[in-house]
């Protein structure tokens, strides 16, 4: 690889904060070195050990550097690229000529830029005209997204900027280890405390972040919509609602106060084994300052009622005033580098760049016309994610995938290696020979963070741009010129371009208008402001904090949305009497296909293990570090004892970035939240032996 003598500022390529950080040329540009960037206000400087080994990646020992293409022997061999786009090209053609357009599916991720992300959008549906394109990001944060709109009536991670939680007078975090998943984030929480506010942490474990908490409370897994209706409940009972608030700025109350009121502080506690107690002392932390905050991450929205849990915690912040007014909110702490820009510009099943809806006439009226196509032409929306994942082989025959790895990443993982293996036809696109990857028919290796521009948009809305600090080897090209390369093979000419700002001046066109409307954005604007915050129509100044004057439903209110509990999709009983939630450690990221290539990484942190409760240990006579196996009506997973008093008695946890006998996806439920289509990562029932 090869660079400028100058140092180039960027963000990192991992989770949602996208950090700043500045790459400096080593060894005459053989070499870059990660430098903090101090002035970027979103970690100051901080950077996690991710962070600062992330070019270690970008190492041709670790990395993918030419094309390849599976032999009639079966193993995959070295192409070159012009064989190995004609194959991808002609193996999605002919899979659409001889079963139909939506035979042939398409897989993006959350870690695309917005340029990429809004091409394959495109692909799919101008170049396969295929309705088969969903993305990772649905396992990532579908039901907090779901619930924004219903409750909002639009989706934004955090609609305020990150500066304002150590500002605000509480802060109840629910399903979050900031300390371990964002580790630079962590400081706001600290900082909240030093200001004398307070901060509530929710989780079934005593994590990094739960420790930094004035009250750490332990629910079942499963049972997060049950506490925050009983939190309801008892400010409801105790006259502390925010009444003017509520009927001037809400609609729905009735109904949602009504079912909050049947879940009683008794009978929460038997359903999530909170004690009355703490739940009074929560309901006091919250309420008692002027401003306060909820901010949820995977634990309660990685369920098959993730959509109903997440509302139930907005009803909670508008029935005490605590939405739509400075310093606070309800928040959703996305996980992925790009997740919340890649939901929004068209790799979702059923959206149009913009964050407009495809059924919308209007919607694709617009994008059709910025596209050059006639809008009946569009097709309709697809399947969700693993609804996608689990059609192939029947119904889907064909898949591209970018920036995924679903063998890892994806539950009943066993099962949907086996709907990949079933394809009559797989190309991916990725940095690395992933788990997935190894699997295909074609490989493309494609360029990386610090060898492309791009933009991303963080957790807060912040509309971010990476900047090209290397020259990528030779033999590798970038996803734009992939798509390029395909739909030219595919007979569409023009509309793919491989230059990112090309691309993203067409995303601004695209948006205009639309809920996430990128018109007003600049390469230049980015750069020059740190960030510009969407929505940002053309002559706006961005939008920093949402909804101070309105929400944006028609009439300006905010809904609430009348919950009930229900139970997990599937409870502990004779046969699996254990629950299993599965989370991240702080030396890995999602699949682990990039940081497992990292000494540094893999050093902190080996390989998958099993947390169990001392009790529980006793019981089935585990000794720590010694196997455990963990079965599933779905699987069978085996690692080594980690016994720590830090997690529940009735509950093991694993983490899930790693494949082989390790590998935790092997157990977890696709139960999916009829809303969101989100499955059920973060409980299913399991028993737990010695191996």
């Amino acid at each position: 690889m090869r660079t400028s003598d100058s140092a180039t500022d960027t963000h990192c390529p991992y989770c949602a904060l996208q950090c700043g950080m500045r790459l400096r040329p080593e060894q005459g540009g053989a070499t870059v070195t990660v430098e903090e960037r101090a002035d970027f206000p979103v970690n100051r400087g901080a950077l996690c050990g991710k962070g600062r080994t992330a070019p270690a990646v970008l190492s041709s020992r670790v990395r993918l550097t030419e094309p390849l293409v599976r032999t009639h022997a079966g193993r995959l061999e070295p192409a070159t690229w012009e064989e190995a786009l004609d194959a991808v090209a002609e193996g999605l053609s002919r899979t659409g000529r001889s079963y139909g357009p939506d035979a042939v599916g398409v897989f993006g991720g959350g870690g695309l830029t917005n340029e990429k992300a809004y091409a394959l959008g495109k692909f799919a549906r101008v170049a396969l005209r295929t309705s088969q394109i969903d993305y990772n990001g649905r396992f990532c944060m579908s039901s907090a997204a779901a619930a924004h709109q219903r409750a909002f009536g639009l989706d934004r991670g955090l609609p305020f900027p990150l500066e304002d939680i150590p500002r605000t007078g509480c802060v109840i975090l629910v399903g979050s280890n900031l300390a371990e998943t964002m580790p630079p984030a962590l400081r706001y929480l600290t900082e909240l405390r030093a200001n004398g506010g307070t901060l509530v942490v929710i989780d079934p474990r005593r994590t990094r972040t739960a420790e930094q908490a004035d009250l750490h409370l332990a629910p079942r897994p499963g049972t997060d919509l049950a506490l925050a209706l009983g939190l309801l409940h008892l400010i409801v009972a105790e006259g502390r609602t925010h009444e003017e608030f509520i009927a001037a700025r809400t609609t729905g109350w009735e109904q949602a106060r009504a079912a909050a009121m049947a879940h009683w502080p008794e009978l929460v506690e038997r359903i999530t084994g909170v004690p009355v107690p703490r739940l009074r002392e929560a309901a006091d932390l919250f309420c008692a300052p002027e401003s306060a905050m909820v901010l949820t991450a995977r634990g309660p929205e990685q369920q098959s009622k993730g959509t109903d849990t997440v509302g139930a915690w907005i009803n909670l912040c508008l029935a005490t005033g605590r939405a739509g007014r400075p310093l606070s909110g309800y928040g959703c702490l996305t996980g992925q580098g790009n997740g919340q820009g890649g939901r929004e510009h068209g790799q979702k099943a059923d959206q149009l760049p913009g964050y407009r809806k495809l059924t919308d006439p209007a919607a694709r009226a617009h994008v059709g016309e910025v596209w050059g196509v006639d809008p009946d032409s569009l097709p309709g929306p697809g399947r969700s994610a693993y609804e996608l994942l689990d059609a192939l082989g029947t119904d889907v025959k064909a898949l591209l995938l970018m920036g995924s790895n679903p063998v890892v990443s994806a539950p009943r993982a066993s099962h949907i290696e086996d709907r990949i293996r079933s394809l009559d036809f797989l190309a991916v696109a990725d940095v690395v020979l992933s788990e997935t990857a190894a699997l295909a028919d074609v490989v493309l290796p494609v360029t990386q963070w610090a060898e492309e521009s791009g933009t991303t948009t963080n957790l807060e809305g912040r509309v971010l741009l990476r900047r090209r600090a290397l020259t990528p080897p030779p033999g590798v090209r970038s996803d734009l010129d992939v798509l390029h390369g395909l739909a030219t093979r595919l007979g569409v000419e023009k509309g793919f371009p491989t230059e990112p700002e090309e691309v993203f001046e067409e995303l601004r066109r695209a948006s205009a208008g639309g809920p996430a409307d990128y018109s007003g954005i600049t390469y230049a604007r980015i750069e020059a402001e740190q960030g510009v915050f969407w929505p940002c129509p053309e002559g706006s100044a961005g939008t920093e904090r949402l909804f101070l004057d309105r929400f944006a439903t028609d009439d300006g209110r905010a809904r609430f949305v009348p919950v009930s509990h229900r139970d997990a999709a599937e409870v502990p009983d004779a046969d699996y009497p254990l629950l299993l939630t599965t989370g991240r450690v702080v030396a890995q990221y999602q699949s682990g296909a990039q940081t497992r290539r990292v000494d540094e990484l893999n050093a902190a942190a080996p390989g998958p293990f099993v947390e169990l409760h001392p009790r529980l240990a006793a019981r089935i006579g585990a000794v720590d570090g010694s196997p455990l196996a963990v079965t599933s009506r779905r699987g069978r997973a085996v690692a080594p004892a980690r016994i720590t008093d830090t997690i529940r008695a009735d509950t093991v946890f694993m983490p899930f970035h790693w494949p082989g006998e390790g590998r935790a996806n092997s157990l977890t439920n696709p139960a999916l939240d009829p809303v969101s289509r989100m499955p059920e990562f973060k409980v299913c029932a399991v028993r737990v032996e010695p191996a």
